[in-house]
């Protein structure tokens, strides 16, 4: 097809795609011709430069067995690209037609051994069976190679959202089975290593192994949920190359990811993949007030400016470079009784946060909201009316402050201040072992909570994360990883080697501010309890120790000591332990220096041997013994202890003593509810985020000269006063609109 020169140069690649999946096809079909058009041409106008289409029909690709219909897709493409759209085109493989499942029942997936998952949703399958990849295949490559030539398609959605099950077929037992041969070897290691003496659990030949069903070790769990990530990942890479064989050398090949899902190793999965991608959705409304604390959500949506961030950081963290948001809400996603349409301001708002940390690409799920079918009240850009509205104009206005930054942030580096281990490892474990009450089937996302925690006092702060996992962290090595991070939390990292925990000590010793919190280095690679006084490695270095620890029926209130200075002020009286709390003990070297901490904080790091101090205790008759912050200089750095798991102020007066002056300073000093984000550019300057998250406007004062990055015309669209070239200059004052954000650049 040849390409039209209009077309091609409206779709010159912008630093930040913009769209929404489209489903053309699940229009009522008389209206699908009808729509076409329209639809694309209200895309062109809400500065779309992206859809993704296909992956969800397979039964509309193949509706019978080897029979393909290919075409009805060609018009939505053609469409597509006369407008200058680009266009990610899926594989099918996600949804088995009834065809495939009537024929082969065989490859349905089983959550327990011998019951398999009933029909009638979706992901039903085992990805794994080789009756299920034989059809894949076909479809794949009948699908692709239909298009792969189409101007329109840019890049290549390879299933979706993987890793829904752990699966209990025979067959997958039969190659966990293998798989823990091959990684030990025969059985008395694996006896030893699994602690198989405990209940009578020594096997004495590999069939003796029992299914997964009715385990109770941790140790096996462990194992069991690697597994099932590799087979995830497996699959995945299986299609990935499949599509290379026919995608050109500009086409991207992802899958998109639900980071919560139980079989997935984020890391892993991407790992022969061109780009992370991934579906962050979040709690709008009050749920993106800071001066709002609401119940969290359960499963797959954060609550909190915190949780839109963590997100993005964990998609970011995948490859340790920019990702696509392949799906995020334009209204409520997540069934009939879930309603929370964003307030004006906020879609914008929030597609930026993730722009500002790190996404290229925000596209959301999705275009119509449906007028059928399980999603039917998972609200798209058009509501069931089909006509523009209030959302639809939010959306149109993100697309054309895109639109004006145009490549401005080509080569953009999300800032810094703090680093953040992610130990997916300890994410299974805790699954397994979950440490908090009220858990009430053992997964209860207890390694993100202690995550969530440290993450979020750290954006309270007015800081921004880097997720690391710890494999890139040991990777960089601990001089180069103190020299880009002044401060690394390490909380929650359970399953932990002793190269991992030395990782830890050498980043302290170089000159890192090492923050460590509840469970780090408890266990080891097994998730076996550490036979040795905890925290066990860290213990020399964190000047403490501790032999007990107790989950909490209720918050405990926090003091907070003299040395943490101005943040005392702001948090006193509601600075708080929740959940958990380690009796931490001064070691020897600092017995009876609870008073002391401004001198151990002051002094300059030069004494062989100085003690730990404690910078906060708990007003409780019996934790009140225990301190629940501590710190201490090792080498040239510090290592700061954290008991508990912390409550948004104390986290936040935490991370604001560990980053005094955020990056996001050299813009402006602001508190919440006014955030900052930021980011370099390979020219030198820094692109900046200005974000108010509240009904009021607030009057920032700037530190530097800077000009507004999405400037299209003389006017401002946040009120501020600027000159006729949308410069600010050090020391004016920038008005920010209620729920809105101003997006900067250094002049």
């Amino acid at each position: 097809m040849p390409q039209d020169e209009d077309a091609q140069t409206a779709r010159t690649r912008p630093s930040v795609l913009f769209g929404a999946a489209y489903y053309a096809e699940y229009h009522v079909t008389d209206r699908m011709t009808d729509r076409l058009e329209t639809d694309l041409d209200l895309m062109r106008d809400a500065g779309f430069t992206v859809i993704r289409v296909g992956e969800s029909v397979w039964s509309t690709w193949e509706p019978r067995e080897g029979e393909y219909d290919l075409e009805w897709l060609a018009p939505v493409l053609d469409a597509a690209h006369a407008r200058g759209i680009g266009v990610i085109l899926g594989t099918p493989t996600y949804a088995a037609p009834p065809w495939l499942q009537k024929a082969y029942p065989e490859i349905a997936a089983q959550t327990r051994t011998g019951q398999p998952v009933p029909w009638g949703s979706r992901q039903e399958i085992d990805y794994t069976h080789a009756a299920f990849r034989f059809h894949a295949e076909r479809v794949i490559r009948a699908v692709v190679a239909r298009y792969a030539d189409h101007p329109a398609v840019i890049g290549y959605q390879v299933d979706n959202e993987p890793g829904l099950f752990l699966f209990h077929n025979p067959a997958t037992f039969r190659r966990f089975v293998a798989w823990l041969r091959a990684r030990y070897g025969d059985v008395e290691t694996l006896n030893r290593e699994w602690g198989l003496t405990y209940w009578s659990h020594r096997i004495a030949h590999w069939d003796e192994l029992w299914t997964p069903d009715g385990n109770s070790l941790p140790q096996y769990d462990l194992a069991w949920r690697r597994f099932q990530s590799e087979q995830t990942a497996e699959f995945i890479h299986w299609q990935a190359d499949i599509v290379r064989e026919y995608a050109g050398a500009d086409q991207f090949v992802m899958t998109c990811i639900a980071y919560p899902r139980p079989a997935v190793d984020d890391e892993l999965l991407t790992s022969r993949l061109d780009v992370a991608a991934g579906n962050p959705y979040f709690g709008a409304q009050d749920h993106l007030d800071p001066a709002q604390t609401l119940a969290p959500f359960e499963g797959w949506v954060t609550s909190g400016v915190a949780g839109v961030l963590r997100q993005a950081d964990r998609l970011y963290s995948s490859r340790q470079d920019r990702f696509l948001v392949t799906e995020t809400g334009a209204q409520s996603i997540g069934g009939a009784g879930y309603n929370l349409p964003p307030y004006p301001g906020q879609l914008t708002q929030a597609a930026f946060a993730l722009v500002s940390r790190g996404a290229s690409m925000i596209e959301y799920w999705h275009w119509h909201t449906l007028s059928y079918g399980t999603e039917t009240y998972w609200g798209g850009v058009l509501p069931h009316g089909l006509e523009p509205g209030r959302v639809y104009r939010e959306v149109a206005e993100t697309g054309r402050r895109l639109a004006a930054i145009g490549s401005a942030l080509d080569g953009f580096d999300p800032d810094a201040d703090v680093a953040l281990l992610w130990s997916t490892d300890s994410r299974y474990a805790l699954d397994a072992t979950a440490p908090f009450r009220g858990a009430a089937d053992g997964r209860d996302g207890a390694y993100e909570r202690i995550v969530d925690a440290f993450h979020g006092g750290a954006i309270d702060a007015g800081a921004q994360v880097r997720i690391l996992h710890t494999a890139q962290a040991l990777d960089l090595g601990a001089a180069a990883l103190a020299e880009r991070y002044p401060v690394l939390v390490a909380a929650g990292n359970y399953v932990a080697t002793d190269a991992d925990l030395r990782l830890l000590l050498d980043y302290a010793a170089a000159g890192g501010h090492l923050v460590l919190g509840p469970r780090t280095g408890y266990a080891d690679d097994e998730a076996r309890a550490r036979v040795a006084v905890a925290p066990d490695v860290l213990r020399s270095a964190a000047g403490v120790r501790y032999e007990e620890f107790s989950t909490l029926e209720r918050d405990v209130p926090v003091t907070l000591h003299e040395t943490l200075g101005s943040v005392r002020a702001t948090v006193d009286g509601s600075a708080a332990a929740t959940l958990w709390i380690d009796g931490l003990a001064l070691d020897a070297a600092g017995a009876g220096l609870a008073d002391s901490a401004g001198a151990a904080l002051g002094d300059a790091r030069t004494d062989a041997d100085p003690a730990a101090a404690t910078l906060a205790t708990y007003d409780h008759p019996f934790f009140g013994a225990f301190p629940a912050v501590t710190t201490r200089p090792h080498g040239a750095g510090r290592v700061t202890v954290v008991g508990t798991i912390p409550n948004r102020p104390l986290a936040a007066a935490v991370m604001a003593w560990a980053v005094p002056d955020p990056i996001g300073h050299g813009l402006a000093r602001v508190g919440l509810p006014v955030t900052v984000g930021s980011g370099a550019l390979p020219d030198g300057r820094r692109a900046w985020f200005l974000f108010n998250w509240s009904w009021r406007e607030y009057d920032v004062e700037l530190r530097r000269d800077v000009a507004r990055l999405d400037a299209a015309d003389g006017a401002d669209a946040h009120g501020a006063a600027d000159d006729a070239g949308g410069r600010h200059r050090a020391g004016d004052r920038l008005s920010v609109g209620p729920w809105s954000v101003a997006t900067l650049i250094d002049v």
